[in-house]
């Protein structure tokens, strides 16, 4: 049936349909060499320039770039790790009061960037904060007459980042635990196995997959992150890219710099690669047939109703209530016209990239659709690179090419007509959002793809028979059974437009602020107080895209 369709419009309406699939093709190419511009321009670069900066980087802090970058890691790792998969399982396998209310609320600190949880909590732990002014009242201490935990550290860092990028690992090995049931962990229990021993010697190994991917997603967005290790003082390959960039000025030792870390996420990409194509190795048995959850009572059902409230406590509620404290304190009317040029820049940013972002990622769901062929799989794949590669570097990669663009042009200019043109492209926000559709393509993908393998292809074959074109199809047949898909990924990338900070500390136009940067800018200058006003809305728009995830596991058995 599905060749049948695909002869038909081969057949049908020649020249029409073959010219616009021509011209939904090159803009799948334009799309996918736009996406691999920054990663090239980065390589480029830091291989072209002299090594001077570089050098001197190389005999100070490079080494402690690359040492405290792989400790972040590895820390945020284990971390999300054992929170996400220990409560996935507990969720999954066993019945304790509250059990549904957990499966959802669990999902929640993902609605959190991390460098706003590390306000909240600077704010309360930090040298002049709620605590430890407590401590040193209620006792009668001296600054130096105690030890504190610093909030302010690598540890901290982690801890923060741990939090919010949990969820992540739990999510995916909720539905690996569910789609592979309980049969496997009660047979190792009837021959003898004690739980945790079954659970470490059956059930892990057969999710080891999913969580994996959910592992190295976080991981992923940890070697991504700028705002938290920036506040906290710790120097990574993030913090050192825009050093050499802002504070140095030398834009080719940010590009040797953005190597490096390049090279770290696309090592993670190989890794997550690998680990998707071992998931169907895995023998999955499905839901329906799996034996009842294990009924928890008295103290062991106590203890995982404690620990499920934890991190929903510490990664949400807490930080959540203590930011509204903060923003309420700070008499700051969020209202006023600073503050509302704030919002709409963001709001215009945010739209924008969206529509433009999940307008590319249809264009290759069709591409996909029509023509399945290794090529358009490997413009895909260099397509779905960006969500790899953070937002410091693919902003490098584009300045570069851009930049050099704008002033030759502006040199003509002024040589040929005595005009000058000043940053036509660097200097508005058409960088910026060029950059946001290649770091979030791959999220729109994502979703545009779950709504797609729910179209049969032989609808497809139906309307060809009966004389409808590709471009009628997709607009009669595709996008209204699209839309709850195509929403849902707009808002995704709405909301992480909206979070993202460091491509949009790069390459923001002059004096174009949005929530993110004026968050970051007041709690660099420790106006926390005024920070949590911005964060908060930030906070409350974030909880978008959770609240629909949330109503998606609702659906769940």
């Amino acid at each position: 049936m599905a060749k049948l369709a695909a002869d038909n419009l081969t057949r049908m309406r020649p020249h029409t349909g073959l010219n616009w699939s021509q011209w939904i093709r090159r803009f799948a190419i334009a799309i996918s060499i736009l996406c691999g511009l920054p990663l090239v321009m980065v390589v480029f670069a830091a291989f072209s320039a002299n090594t001077e900066t570089l050098d001197h980087l190389a005999s100070t802090v490079l080494t402690g770039y690359v040492i405290t970058t792989l400790e972040l890691a590895t820390l945020v790792a284990i971390g999300a790790f054992l929170i996400g998969v220990t409560l996935a399982w507990l969720v999954t396998a066993c019945s304790f009061p509250g059990r549904r209310f957990f499966q959802l609320a669990l999902v929640l600190p993902l609605a959190f960037p991390a460098y706003i949880l590390a306000y909240a909590y600077t704010h309360v732990f930090d040298h002049p904060g709620i605590v430890q002014s407590s401590l040193r009242k209620i006792f009668d201490l001296g600054p130096k007459e105690y030890w504190f935990p610093e909030i302010r550290s690598l540890e901290g860092a982690a801890l923060m980042l741990t939090l919010v990028l949990y969820p992540y690992v739990y999510l995916l090995a909720r539905a690996a635990f569910l789609q592979q049931g309980l049969h496997g962990f009660e047979t190792a229990r009837v021959l003898g196995k004690r739980p945790l021993a079954a659970f470490l010697s059956v059930t892990l190994p057969m999710a080891r997959p999913a969580i994996a991917g959910g592992v190295l997603l976080a991981v992923m967005e940890t070697l991504a992150d700028f705002g938290t290790v920036s506040f906290f003082g710790v120097q990574t390959f993030a913090t050192g890219i825009y050093t050499s960039w802002f504070s140095m000025g030398d834009r080719n030792a940010a590009a040797q710099l953005a190597v490096g870390l390049l090279c770290f996420a696309l090592f993670l990409v190989l890794l997550e690669r690998l680990t998707r194509s071992q998931d169907s190795s895995y023998n999955k048995i499905g839901i329906s047939s799996s034996p009842p959850p294990i009924q928890l009572t008295g103290k062991a059902a106590l203890a995982a109703w404690i620990l499920c409230s934890i991190p929903v406590i510490f990664g949400f509620v807490g930080p959540a209530v203590t930011l509204l404290i903060m923003a309420i304190n700070s008499f700051q009317d969020f209202l006023r016209p600073r503050y509302l040029e704030f919002m709409a820049n963001s709001i215009i940013l945010a739209a924008t990239a969206s529509l433009i972002t999940v307008a590319a990622a249809t264009i290759f769901g069709i591409c996909r659709r029509a023509d399945p062929s290794h090529r358009l799989s490997a413009l895909t794949a260099t397509a779905r690179l960006g969500y790899a590669v953070p937002g410091g570097v693919i902003a490098v990669g584009l300045l570069i090419p851009f930049a050099a663009i704008d002033n030759a042009f502006d040199d003509w200019m002024r040589s040929t007509f005595n005009i000058s043109t000043g940053l036509i492209l660097t200097g508005s926000i058409t960088l910026l959002v060029l950059a946001y559709m290649i770091r979030f393509l791959a999220a729109a993908m994502n979703a545009f793809d779950a709504g797609e393998v729910t179209i049969s292809k032989n609808i497809d074959a139906a309307a060809s028979t009966l004389g409808h074109t590709q471009i009628s199809i997709l607009r009669r047949v595709h996008l209204p059974l699209l839309a709850p898909s195509l929403l849902t990924a707009m808002l995704i990338v709405f909301v992480d437009v909206l979070k993202e900070l460091p491509a949009t500390l790069i390459l923001r136009p002059f004096n174009w602020d949005t929530l993110a940067v004026q968050a970051h800018r007041l709690a660099a200058d420790e106006r926390l107080y005024e920070a949590a006003v911005p964060s908060l809305v930030i906070l409350c728009i974030g909880l978008l895209p959770v609240y629909l995830l949330c109503r998606q596991i609702g659906k769940s058995p």
